[in-house]
């Protein structure tokens, strides 16, 4: 498949579930591809402390990272360009060019985008006003000794809150879950666990820090009013696509629509929708869009 013009068949934007499974997968094609990744491979799994949703029985995520990593390092048609980003993407109708931070730029027939996200701050949400400036942690990161007999505000019903109670089942911990009406559909998953109190309401301002506690008012659903007092604060209120600039088409919220992309971009994993934002949907995507340009090429190579 390879072809002189090109750099390699396929390149490859981002080192998480969704990249990594394409490279494997293009690979398995015999297609050569480049993953380019700013961090390290999987840099979020390994700060994922629980899991109960992905095959191979992995119970976290530095245990599957570690696995992953390590198999595809030892993938030979695959070429690793770590701690480098990508400034800018561009397509037309017989290739991609990728500009990473150094300048250099790298060809290829197509493009798989698979960037993930990254976590959204107060500032970021209509329904929550806080004070300028202000940066919260989130939740996932709260480690048990910090947490333990405290009672935390967290804004948002993201799924992150399960992970957090998985990860640390004995803890005693109050959660105070303060979320919006589209954030319902997420909050199945902790309705009964005893350590979670949940707050559904229309607004909340987060006031400034007193000493030691945290308050905020918030604006319930029956435009009722409360004061909520925690010892601490901390996020789940979802996150935003991480995507490079260029010739990709975003919707109103920010994310990228596979169906909407040009021919020769493909996109992958969470970067696609905030609905589908799980390890196992965006390892599965990233094979899947290998193979779609594997089989986009097949047929140029027909004609």
């Amino acid at each position: 498949m390879a072809d002189t013009l090109y750099d390699t068949d396929l390149i490859i934007i981002g080192g998480g579930p969704a990249g990594c499974a394409a490279a494997r997968m293009a690979a398995s094609v015999g297609m050569r591809s480049i993953l380019i990744e700013p961090d390290r491979l999987c840099r979020n799994l390994y700060r994922i402390p629980a899991l109960n949703n992905v095959l191979g029985g992995y119970t976290s995520g530095p245990e599957l990272a570690d696995a992953i990593t390590t198999e595809l390092k030892s993938t030979e048609l695959c070429r690793l360009e770590l701690g480098r980003f990508v400034t800018d993407l561009r397509a037309d109708e017989v290739h991609v060019t990728v500009t990473v931070d150094t300048g250099a730029r790298l060809t290829a027939p197509y493009v798989i985008v698979a960037t993930g996200v990254g976590p959204l701050q107060p500032r970021d949400v209509a329904w929550i006003t806080a004070p300028d400036g202000l940066a919260l942690p989130p939740l996932w990161q709260a480690e048990a000794h910090d947490v333990e007999g405290r009672t935390l505000l967290v804004l948002g019903g993201d799924r992150p809150i399960g992970t957090f109670l998985r990860a640390n089942p004995t803890t005693d911990t109050r959660l105070l879950v303060a979320y919006p009406a589209t954030d319902e559909y997420k909050i199945e998953e902790i309705r009964d666990d005893l350590r979670v109190t949940l707050l559904p309401v229309e607004h909340l301002t987060l006031g400034a820090t007193e000493g030691i506690l945290v308050s905020a008012e918030t604006l319930g659903h029956d435009a009722a009013r409360q004061t909520i007092t925690a010892d601490a604060a901390y996020l789940s209120i979802g996150n935003a696509p991480t995507a490079p600039s260029g010739d990709l088409t975003r919707g109103a919220d920010g994310y990228c629509p596979p169906s909407d992309q040009r021919p020769r971009v493909i996109v992958a994993g969470d970067v696609r929708s905030a609905r589908f934002q799980r390890i196992m949907t965006a390892s599965g995507s990233g094979g899947e869009a290998a193979l779609r340009a594997y089989y986009a090429a097949g047929e140029l190579l027909k004609s």
